[in-house]
């Protein structure tokens, strides 16, 4: 009841509100010109401060509305949700999930057209902060919209949308993305399920197994990938990666028993399995064979969020063990007392600093006119993983690799303009050039209390650029298997990401005079201070030959383990004699 009424309230004070926070869609228009790639640009050397200087800001309005919601979220999840319940149920409750659909958290970027909140990428990432207080919840939420129903979002037609929007936005209907295969995990292209066009024409028949789908067990809409023949342009007949909508009334759907699994139990994850599954023809989300850009696009689009949610978490845990840490007594001293406890805290602080700060540089990106190019950006604050390192450096690589060939090509063109630029860069960084790239000094956009972190920064960014050009005329096109020079690659570029969005929030905090502002500065500085040694350490591994570089080592001995695949080395207590 209590969070019916917090329902009824968020609308309510929605619609008291000023004109323009009425209408979030014309908030968000993107009527500008493509903006350029922020952090593809850091693999050429490059900085574009604009894009990130200043830290973003909201309106009024905005900022009005957004504590509008979060006091309503914060109360129903403090007094309404049980996540030891939760947990040891391994369920979400009815009651609860009721609660989260009263409150719109089922819609939250669906347009209010449609049913929704209509909310910018910065007030879903705040709200997500909240959100993320159950992991539960959160999993359930972000599979639903951050990537179950959001192919109908940004791929589908208006039909697609006016059909299926509103009851996803109530949460009368909930959204799963099937995607993963027992046989295709990280390989996303290698999927086996197939839809076969019927001889009318008008509908797929669809069949084929998905597993770990988030949602699988609850959903009544399914964002499906499949593959289907297409005949290409050449005239040849193809198998290519096809998205659908696909509703559990088609029939032939069904799922197996949810996951029993370490943590977030209470979110279900389990099998998907369809059988000549009917999908009428007007289900194809964008082209038919066009899939596997709209499963990217999803992807790429959804990321962001999850930086906000975990500095969240780490929020939260702060004050849960700072408030054990200050109280509990061993050989005569509060823990706080001691150095490697504080340790921990400063790491605690300075990492949630970091990732909120991250979040919200990416989420103002992405809200600002224009179409922003912050793929890379989303991945780095997702957190990353293997295959996400992967996709960071390679994204960048390629995009630095098109641009140097093109210069390249110009060069044996002999268009003087370039091969005298080319030139002039090499003497300079011969002969020690002074890298400036305006963040500091009287015309910088760096506050004085943080010009050290600020030139750290543009001395990374530089010789960033110059390992990048190093490594991609070493290996070319074979930087693709160099997974080793790969993760350091994106580390590096990670921790350039993450020093410029602590620099720049910490600039604005500083200059606004925000409260406490003297605690961002001090968890920047030390946060830059450690990247840059991390990032000069980690180049110098790139160098060829370098005496830092262990790659050839490391290689040869999992080899020799895998070979026998197992440990190879004598037990201690082994003898010859």
């Amino acid at each position: 009841m209590a969070a019916a009424m917090s329902g009824v309230m968020l609308r309510a004070l929605r619609a008291a509100l000023p004109l323009p926070v009425a209408l979030p869609a014309a908030r968000r228009l993107r009527t500008a010109v493509p903006r350029p790639a922020f952090a593809k640009e850091l693999f050429l050397g490059s900085l574009r401060k604009e894009e990130v200087f200043p830290y973003p800001e909201i309106s009024n309005e905005e900022l009005e509305e957004i504590n509008h919601f979060v006091g309503p979220v914060e109360k129903f999840f403090s007094e309404e949700v049980d996540s030891k319940k939760i947990d040891q149920d391994a369920k979400i409750p009815p009651e609860t999930l009721k609660g989260l659909k009263d409150l719109g958290l089922f819609g939250m970027q669906i347009p209010e057209e449609y049913g929704g909140l209509g909310l910018s990428n910065t007030m879903y990432a705040r709200l997500g902060e909240i959100t993320s207080l159950d992991g539960s919840i959160a999993v359930t939420l972000a599979a639903h919209q951050a990537i179950g129903l959001k192919g109908i979002l940004i791929a589908g037609t208006d039909e697609q949308k006016a059909k299926y929007l509103p009851r996803l936005a109530s949460g009368e209907h909930i959204a799963a993305f099937c995607l993963t295969e027992p046989g295709s995990g990280s390989d996303a292209a290698s999927i086996q399920t197939r839809a076969t066009l019927s001889e009318d024409g008008k509908y797929f028949l669809l069949n084929g197994s998905k597993v770990w789908i988030s949602n699988g067990g609850l959903a009544n809409i399914f964002t499906v990938f499949a593959r289907t023949e297409v005949v290409d342009k050449d005239g040849q007949l193809k198998d290519k990666i096809t998205a659908f909508i696909v509703e559990r009334d088609f029939g032939g759907v069904t799922h197996g028993k949810p996951e029993d699994k370490l943590g977030i139990r209470g979110s279900n994850t389990c099998e998907v399995h369809f059988e000549n599954t009917k999908v009428p023809i007007e289900n194809v989300i964008g082209e038919v064979g066009g899939g596997f850009k709209v499963a990217m696009n999803i992807l790429n689009s959804g990321r962001f969020s999850m930086g906000s949610a975990s500095a969240g978490m780490i929020k939260k845990l702060i004050e849960m063990t700072a408030e054990y840490a200050c109280t509990r007594k061993q050989f005569n001293k509060k823990l706080s007392e001691f150095g490697l406890i504080q340790e921990k805290f400063c790491l605690m602080a300075v990492k949630a600093y970091v990732m909120e700060s991250m979040a919200y540089l990416t989420a103002g990106m992405m809200d600002r006119p224009g179409f922003p190019d912050c793929s890379v950006e989303a991945a780095m604050v997702k957190g990353t993983n293997e295959i996400l390192r992967l996709y960071i450096a390679l994204t960048g690589m390629q995009y630095a690799g098109k641009i140097l060939t093109d210069k390249i090509k110009e060069i044996k063109k002999g268009n003087v303009g370039v091969a005298l630029g080319e030139f002039l860069n090499k003497l300079r960084d011969t002969m020690g050039r002074k890298v400036d790239y305006g963040l500091v000094g009287d015309r910088g956009v760096v506050h004085p209390s943080l010009q050290e972190s600020g030139k750290k920064l543009e001395e990374n960014i530089h010789y960033f650029g110059t390992t990048v050009r190093g490594l991609l005329s070493r290996f070319g096109k074979t930087i693709v298997d160099e997974q080793l020079v790969l993760k350091r690659v994106a580390d590096i570029v990670i921790n350039l990401y993450a020093m410029t969005a602590a620099i720049s929030r910490a600039s604005r905090s500083i200059s606004i005079g925000l409260r406490n502002h003297d605690h961002e500065v001090l968890l920047t500085n030390i946060f830059c201070t450690e990247a840059y040694f991390k990032n000069n350490y980690a180049m110098a591994q790139l160098e060829k030959y370098a005496d830092e570089n262990l790659d050839d080592c490391i290689k040869k001995a999992a080899k020799q383990i895998l070979e026998k695949r197992a440990y190879t080395c004598s037990h201690p207590l082994d003898r010859t004699f």
